[in-house]
């Protein structure tokens, strides 16, 4: 992710090394829809003419938006080949198909076309609803009417038929339709805002800049009678930067103005204040918000992989079989037909509907997490994995806005000989308004007019207090509150206080804005030329903003130029990270210290300061940087070079700590988290000292625990020293930094990520985005087990995505975390309730639902092994019709789906002892153990009923028949009845419906079973004795097992 242009995070989230993306103008690496579809073509920089889409050079793709994987051709293709592209559903196709030939047909074709039918039909449902509800979505954005400029005056134009060149009217509230430059706007501060939250998921307001050339135009119409052209930069990815020129040829002299990512109105963002004209550059295929729109990897959870690897053991299984019953029949005949229609016979060994069962038992655990008021706002966005919120062993999580409330409150601010905290703000407040009430000969005024003397502290608190209220990118915006009260234009003349609301990229800005209004100090107004400060007594200051440098991670500072109306003293204003301003203001001896200090404290650092200009010396700053501006190649090197020329020498004027104070529960819910064996490694962009003093805040470092700094290290030596001087520590937290960690990875990656796994808990601070998700896949690599990431700013997002788990918190910086997740919350303390509840009880249902599939289908083949070995190991089906569907389907279905509502303990013990967890993460639910036991079950009880039937039935087959299949039903709702711990007024619905589903359809099954034998009281007894040989030992066992060797969770039942 890139920074923000905002000053707001210049003291957390800071990458160690500066991270330039790469423009990226091959269209085979573009993520999204544009990867297949422009193939072939190199995107190129373009030359747009105001008005006049008939001059385009090339041909520009339509502008509309299509989010459908499929179209009306290739939908069902597209889905049968999605589906049958694994290996088990093109099994299942295949024998199915077999059924057409006439010597391998086991019976009614149904029998083999109606699972997978329905199988596949849910699937075509499923994905048919998810095209119709994204072709709506699209066919409305694409349906939205806007007002098109032209020489016959404005018309009316759908969004899909705008152009590349069109100048195009947005009103306010409305969506930007295509990738534009800002030309005019009717707001009369010559500016306006956007809301992005829709691109780039931050939910602050971006002020963007029109065009001054054609802001200036008398009205809109003229900008069809000028020779004017945009030259815009090749279409790449990145949102947050743009290079480009505006001329306008029929003036004279020629106009050339440098445009830049404030002069730009990307689509999908929304227009906040006023009505915005633009022209199209970009349309489709090639706007920023389409080329950004990548569908996220599938992520397939360690359940599902698991459940599959015992799949191909059955499949080995079913495959032995088959040879040992031909090998039997001593190859006789044409055995290689026999040996398929065995394969046939004991195809049910694979059991078709495992994967449709465990499917629906997701959707409805996420529909249980959805509903859970103790977690209201909780969401679901990957149903597929809900599993492994159950065996999670590391929680990765961001520090600020997640851990912390990113709710940011002013603390302290220090000038070097003193410090104020918020017990003598009231002195700060009075040496404010000392300095606006005393004559204006005792004013500061430029060094170069006054001799160097020592600054009293009252002249020195206005200076800060002044600087910290002039230099950031906060915005006053005055809303009217109902019919009844002000109105907004009014409140905006009076400069009103119950109307005026800040707007700024983060809360650090916007908190030290309202600080300096809390000691007499108000922002009021501002636009992209001026700034109005309002003093204690009343008095309005303006000030003229020449320029102003946002803040970048690369430079981790943001400055402004700025003229006092009144004196016309030019004054340069800076603030940023200690590590940068270190360098550029004037020596000092106090500064690193204290920084420390207020870091120790968990403060917010940012060193704030100052520097007088010339009229002379500020023309020949602003020459240079309009030529860097102008220049297309390396612009952004050459600006930022010339800004550096200004950045020496300043003035220090004061340090600020503003502290983040941390969420509700965080304490209880990591410590919770660490009871149930997950190691939690906290990663952020802040400052060491911060980082370390939220850690023991938060309790994530207990008080027991002693904290390994790991020093900063440059080469291969310093690593090996400090790594054997961090081996010989034990049961003790690791704290290092971005830079530090990447030297570590470089030269002993093995050895580092082995001592860090062993740390009851990890801080990296100074950490990159990129680092992020780096550290995630070497957790994943080198431990084997599953990792869960947290985090609520576009700069998670990559760790979120990377992680088996990504948890997204929907916070101040946005939903760009909370949209990329597969579990958005919305406070940290719900990821408690999220695991501990949810994710055990997913785990563990899936499991015993999974099992059972297997159970209930390796029951009935080893009843058809048994009958083909006692005849003579004929391949003739034991059941046909509907008794073999009707026996997967509404005879046992129910009572088995039904496990997903089982749990063994309650969800209050499950999170009042969260080492229940523990047992979780070794995979104990579902192993080869338990399988192994499940399939000696299977056997047994498949043996017994088969054997049993044969030995008891007296004349007929058929007797046979309907002795084994009721036996086989009836033990089936009894293994259920075993398996269930606690039970659901649901489940008891399922098995008597099914009961009664069977005993209804036996009226309709003459074909198969013998109507008047079932109503006999030899029949009964029958089935009753093979009943209870196959079912209770079982339960005997059962009994045994709790009695002497109880689970770990009966003692808290009981």
């Amino acid at each position: 992710q890139r920074g923000r242009d905002s000053a707001a995070n210049m003291s957390d989230n800071i990458p160690l090394q500066p991270v330039r993306h790469k423009k990226i103008h091959d269209s085979k690496q573009r993520s999204g829809c544009c990867g297949w579809c422009c193939r072939g073509r190199d995107f190129k920089p373009r030359t747009v003419w105001l008005g006049h889409p008939e001059k385009r050079e090339h041909k520009y793709p339509r502008n509309i938006i299509n989010n459908q994987k499929y179209n009306f051709f290739t939908f069902l293709p597209g889905v049968l080949f999605n589906q049958f592209k694994y290996f088990f559903n093109l099994y299942f196709l295949l024998l199915a198909c077999s059924q057409f030939v006439p010597d391998l047909r086991l019976g009614a074709l149904y029998t083999y076309w109606a699972p997978l039918g329905f199988v596949l039909a849910v699937t075509i449902i499923r994905e048919a609803v998810e095209e119709i509800r994204c072709y709506v979505r699209d066919k409305e954005v694409n349906s939205q009417i806007y007002s098109k400029l032209t020489t016959r005056g404005t018309v009316v134009v759908k969004s899909s038929n705008i152009q590349v060149g069109d100048l195009i009217i947005v009103d306010k509230n409305q969506r930007v339709p295509a990738d534009m430059i800002f030309l005019r706007t009717s707001d009369k501060n010559g500016s306006c805002f956007v809301r992005t939250d829709q691109l780039d998921g931050e939910t602050d307001w971006k002020m963007r800049l029109p065009v001054g050339c054609t802001q200036r135009l008398p009205i809109a119409a003229d900008l069809l009678q000028t020779r004017s052209y945009v030259y815009a930069e090749e279409p790449n990815l990145d949102i947050h930067s743009f290079v480009g020129t505006f001329t306008r040829e029929d003036s004279d002299p020629p106009v050339n103005e440098s445009l830049s990512i404030e002069n730009t109105l990307w689509a999908s963002t929304v227009i906040a204040s006023g009505t915005a004209v633009g022209v199209v550059i970009y349309t489709g295929k090639e706007m920023r918000s389409v080329m950004n729109t990548s569908h996220p990897k599938n992520k397939m959870g360690l359940f599902d992989l698991e459940v599959n690897c015992l799949m191909k053991i059955l499949f080995v299984a079913l495959m032995v079989l088959s040879l040992v019953m031909i090998s039997l029949q001593h190859f006789r005949g044409r055995w290689y037909l026999h040996l398929f229609r065995f394969f046939l016979l004991f195809s049910h060994i694979v059991p078709i509907s495992i994967r449709v069962n465990l499917d629906m038992g997701k959707m409805v655990y996420s529909l249980m997490i959805r509903k859970d008021s103790k977690i209201p706002g909780t969401l679901v966005r990957a149903s597929t994995i809900p599993e492994q919120l159950g065996r999670i062993s590391y929680v990765l999580t961001d520090k600020t806005g997640t851990l912390t409330k990113n709710e940011m409150q002013f603390r302290r601010l220090h000038l070097g000989t003193v410090s104020y905290g918020l017990d003598s703000m009231d002195e700060v407040e009075s040496h404010v308004f000392s300095a606006y009430t005393q004559p204006p000969a005792s004013q500061d005024k430029p060094p170069s007019t006054t001799p160097k003397i020592r600054k009293t502290v009252n002249v020195r608190v206005h200076e800060a207090v002044k600087a910290i209220a002039l230099c950031h990118n906060v915005t006053p915006v005055y809303e009217s509150h109902g019919p009844d009260s002000t109105d907004q234009a009014e409140a905006e003349q009076n400069y009103e206080d119950a109307c005026r609301v800040y707007q700024a990229a983060s809360p650090d800005e916007v908190s030290l804005v309202q600080w300096t209004e809390c000691v007499g100090l108000t922002l009021v107004g501002r636009d992209h030329s001026s700034m109005q400060l309002r003093t204690p007594g009343g008095h309005i200051l303006n000030f003229t903003i020449l320029q102003v440098f946002p803040f970048t991670y690369e430079s981790k500072r943001m400055g402004i130029i700025v003229k006092d109306e009144s004196t016309g003293e030019i004054t340069f204003y800076m603030k940023g990270a200690d590590v940068v301003m270190t360098g550029i203001v004037q020596y000092n001896d106090w500064l690193e210290e204290e920084c420390g200090n207020m870091a120790r404290e968990g403060l917010r650092v940012l060193v704030v300061a100052k520097k007088f200009l010339t009229e002379e010396q500020y023309q020949d700053f602003e020459t240079r940087y309009n030529q860097a501006k102008l220049s297309v190649h390396d612009r952004s090197l050459k600006v930022a070079t010339v800004i550096e020329s200004l950045e020496m020498e300043m003035e220090l004027l004061c340090l600020t700590g503003v502290e983040d104070q941390l969420q509700v529960d965080v304490r209880p819910t990591l410590e919770m988290l660490r009871n149930a064996g997950i190691k939690v490694w906290m990663l952020t962009g802040d400052k060491l000292e911060t980082a370390t003093c939220t850690a023991k805040n938060a309790h994530l470092v207990t008080r027991n625990q002693d904290i390994h700094i790991f020093r900063t290290i440059n080469n291969r030596g310093e690593a090996h020293l400090e790594l054997n001087a961090f081996r010989r520590k034990h049961d003790c937290a690791l704290v290092i930094s971005g830079d530090s960690l990447e030297v570590c990875l470089k030269f002993y990656e093995y050895e580092f990520m082995e001592l860090a796994c062993q740390c009851p808990a990890v801080v990296c601070c100074r950490c990159a985005p990129t680092q992020k998700a780096q550290i995630v896949r070497l957790l994943q690599q080198r431990t084997r087990k599953l990792t869960c990431a947290v985090g609520d700013g576009g700069n998670d997002v990559s760790m979120i995505q990377a992680a088996d788990c990504g948890v997204g918190i929907e916070g101040k910086e946005g939903k760009q975390a909370s949209l990329a997740s597969d579990f958005s919350i919305t406070q940290f303390k719900h990821l408690g309730r999220l695991l501990m509840v949810h994710g055990r009880n997913s785990y563990k249902r899936s499991a015993a639902l999974s099992q059972f599939v297997i159970h209930r289908s390796l029951c009935i083949s080893t009843m058809q092994a048994v009958f083909s070995s006692v005849f003579y190991f004929a391949s003739i089906p034991l059941y046909q019709g509907f008794l073999v569907i009707g026996y997967s389907t509404i005879y046992t279905m129910f009572p088995v789906f039904s496990l997903v509502l089982d749990k063994d303990v309650k969800s209050e013990v499950a999170m009042l002892y969260p080492e229940l967890y523990k047992d979780l993460t070794k995979g104990r639910p579902l192993s080869f153990k338990t399988f192994l036991i499940w399939v000696l079950i299977s056997i047994y009880q498949g043996g017994i009923i088969m054997y049993g039937a044969l030995l008891l039935f007296d004349s007929e087959f058929v007797h046979a028949v309907a002795i084994s299949f009721t036996s086989l039903i009836l033990t089936e709702l009894l293994m259920v009845a075993l398996t269930i711990q606690t039970w659901h007024w649901l489940m008891i619905v399922a098995e008597l419906l099914s009961l009664s589903c069977y005993i209804a359809s036996l009226v309709f099954l003459h074909e198969f079973i013998d109507v008047y034998f079932i109503i006999t009281l030899p029949f009964l007894w029958k089935v009753t004795v093979i009943t209870l040989v196959s079912c209770l030992p079982l339960y005997v066992l059962k009994y045994l097992r709790r009695r002497f060797s109880p689970p770990s969770y009966s003692k808290l039942t009981s």
